[in-house]
This record gives C-alpha cells, sequence and structure tokens, in this order.
C-alpha cells in the first residue's frame, strides 16, 4: 500500500479544500480541458490556468486520478518555462501563483500539437513497427492537428498552411522553437540522470498592441513529456498510467525531486518509484 505524505503543507497542496474550491467556483471560467482549466485573470491579456489532478488517456478513453499531479506539474511547468525564457524562448508563463496555479499571457492558441520525438516510443513504434527504445538518427518532429472528437490525427505542414492554421512563416518559427527546447532540455533531463524520449508543445499567437510573435504555450510536465531513467530505462511520466505501471505519483514526485523542486513534506524514502514491492505489481 502506498503511504501518503502526512504534513500538513503537503494535505493542503494535494487536496482541493473549500477555500479553493469557492475561488474556482467564483471566477469566469474560460476553458477545462483535460488536465487544466483557465480562468479569466486579474489584469487584461491574463489568464490563471490551474493544474488539475484529473488524468486520460489514448484520447480520454482511459480515465483516472493521480494525486497531487496537479502541484507537482505546477511546480514542474513553471521550472522548465523560467528555464526556456532564460534562454530566450518566449513563453506564455508570468508566474506561479500558488502551489495550483500560474498567471499566464492570453495567447490565441495555434491548433496544432508539435511533438518533437528523440527516440522510439508510443504511437510511433506501433505505427512502424520499430522496437521501442530505439534511438532516431535525428530528432522527428510530427505534427498532430488538435481535434478530440477526430482523434488529434497526425497531419503534415501542407495540411496546416492549405488550412490556415497557421502559416509558412509561423510554422518556420515553431520547427525552430521546438528544436531550440529540444537541444536545452535533453541536456537539462540528462544532466539528472533522465532521457527526454519525446514531448509535446502547444504554441500560441500573442498580440502586443499590432505585433504578434509566437510563443511556447500549455505545459511541460511529465504529463507532456516521456523522460526515463538514463541507468535503468525506468518510465517516468503519463506512460505509467497508461499502461498500469503503477507509481506514478511517485515518478512524477522523482522527476521534480531530480530538478530540485519538490514541494517539502510530499516525498519520503520510501516513494521512490524504483523501491517496488511485489503487491504493487
Amino acid at each position: 500500500m502506498v503511504q501518503r505524505a502526512t504534513a500538513p503543507e503537503s494535505r493542503a497542496a494535494f487536496f482541493n479544500g473549500n477555500a479553493m474550491n469557492f475561488r474556482m467556483n467564483r471566477r469566469r471560467r474560460i476553458y477545462e480541458g483535460k488536465a487544466k482549466v483557465l480562468f479569466e485573470g486579474p489584469e487584461p491579456g491574463t489568464l490563471v490556468q490551474y493544474f488539475k489532478d484529473d488524468a486520460t488517456a489514448f484520447n480520454n478513453q482511459k480515465k483516472g486520478t493521480i494525486t497531487g499531479k496537479g502541484v507537482l506539474n505546477n511546480r514542474i511547468s513553471e521550472y522548465l518555462m523560467t528555464k526556456l525564457g532564460e534562454i530566450g524562448v518566449p513563453t506564455h508563463f508570468m508566474r506561479r501563483l500558488n502551489m495550483r496555479e500560474q498567471l499566464v499571457r492570453k495567447v490565441e492558441i495555434i491548433p496544432i500539437e508539435v511533438v518533437v520525438r528523440n527516440i522510439v516510443a508510443g504511437s510511433l513504434a506501433k505505427r512502424l513497427a520499430i522496437p521501442e527504445g530505439t534511438v532516431l538518427p535525428r530528432s522527428i518532429v510530427e505534427f498532430y492537428y488538435k481535434k478530440d472528437e477526430l482523434g488529434d490525427p497526425m497531419v503534415s505542414d501542407e495540411h496546416i498552411t492549405a488550412f490556415g492554421w497557421a502559416s509558412p512563416h509561423e510554422l518556420e518559427e515553431i520547427m525552430s522553437l521546438a528544436l531550440r527546447i529540444n537541444d536545452y532540455m535533453s541536456g537539462l533531463f540528462l544532466g539528472i540522470g533522465l532521457k527526454l524520449v519525446d514531448f509535446k508543445l502547444e504554441f500560441g499567437r500573442l498580440w502586443e498592441g499590432d505585433e504578434m510573435r509566437i510563443v511556447l504555450a500549455d505545459e511541460i510536465s511529465p504529463d507532456s513529456c516521456r523522460l526515463w531513467d538514463v541507468r535503468t530505462n525506468e518510465k517516468m511520466d503519463k506512460d505509467r498510467f497508461r499502461q498500469d505501471l503503477g507509481k506514478v505519483e511517485e515518478a512524477y514526485q522523482e522527476v521534480a525531486r531530480r530538478l530540485g523542486i519538490l514541494p517539502e513534506g510530499i516525498m519520503s524514502h520510501d516513494h521512490h518509484p524504483e523501491h517496488k514491492e511485489e503487491k504493487d505489481k
């Protein structure tokens, strides 16, 4: 049986109390997705992004709850967005507000999911019958049309420009940013003993007067990245939920711990994902 953190701070972080629910109900909800809720921000041009504990897989066919996931993803995404901003990658992130919320700039989301792959896994392994774990000769960028009812179909740059989802210039900027983000994050994660197998990005148009620029939006977390331990190939991401591997919460905690951002009191030694017990298999 997996132990739960008992510190008051941890309990408040992991479970939505009455005060948090009251604040959420009072604010104007702009959009609710599978893992996050967007509320009207405190000033024009801003939104409050709230991270939920809900987990989904296979285009919403599998659903569940990962206790404390929202807290951890908020902290991890804050950390990575801040680091990317420091190297000049424009993002929608402004600042973290509390354990589950962050203030972001309001952007016009481009309806394309950008997937960068370094190692074969997931749908790529199934689609091309290539063994999972095969290192790609170079990073591959794929595009998927954001449409849940269609199952987010894979599309080409020709589709994107022909249907006006993004212009050729915007697509070029998106590609450039995606590869730059991949280069930086691959090194960052390798430095803490993790392989960046693949990850999903979303971009948006940020309007400042008559000027528009493409910025990184959404989140970067173990929900949107495949992360494997360098030494053991232990999966440290949402694949643990997708594949019923168990110890999902502990894997997210371990990623945060290695990044040095785990909220105090949340994780104990017994929660390390490599400490497997027969009863959890």
